[in-house]
């Protein structure tokens, strides 16, 4: 019998080096059928990795934001023409004063391949009246603003 390619991850070592693997194939340009499948598995086997092992949903969603454009060296101009808004309003999220919108969460989970639910949970938000920085209230959305 012939032995597996790729088995279920169960060390960091091994997690590392399928996505090393998953990186270099997504890297050549021209991709057969069964390299498309070996994406699809690589992919499958370390998203159950990150599902099972990450702790990013204990992350606000603006700490998971933060993380996700570090690992990708993604800066907030580029972050703002990926989900068609201003600069202003990414750097007003990105500092904890404005709140994520539906539309956005959506783009984010779909751009980040996670789910809505990473995106669309509570955090405080920092608002300020005549300069200063004021404690936060709780409102119906869930998010906090002060007023």
């Amino acid at each position: 019998m012939k032995a597996l390619k790729y088995k279920i991850i169960k060390s960091k070592k091994q997690y590392y080096a399928y996505c090393k693997q998953l990186e270099t194939l997504l890297g050549n340009k021209s991709k057969s059928k069964s390299m498309k499948e070996e994406i699809e598995l690589l992919t499958f086997l370390i998203e159950k990795w990150d599902n099972e092992h990450n702790s990013f949903y204990d992350a606000d969603p603006v700490q998971l934001l933060k993380s996700l454009m570090d690992d990708r060296n993604m800066k907030p101009v580029s972050l703002a023409e990926m989900l068609g808004v201003s600069k202003g309003l990414v750097s007003d999220i990105l500092n904890y004063k404005k709140g994520l919108s539906k539309d956005i969460i959506r783009k984010l989970a779909d751009t980040f391949k996670l789910s809505h639910e990473a995106f669309n949970r509570h955090y405080d938000l920092i608002a300020s009246v005549n300069g200063k920085r004021n404690q936060s209230k709780k409102v119906s959305s869930g998010r906090r603003v002060a007023f």
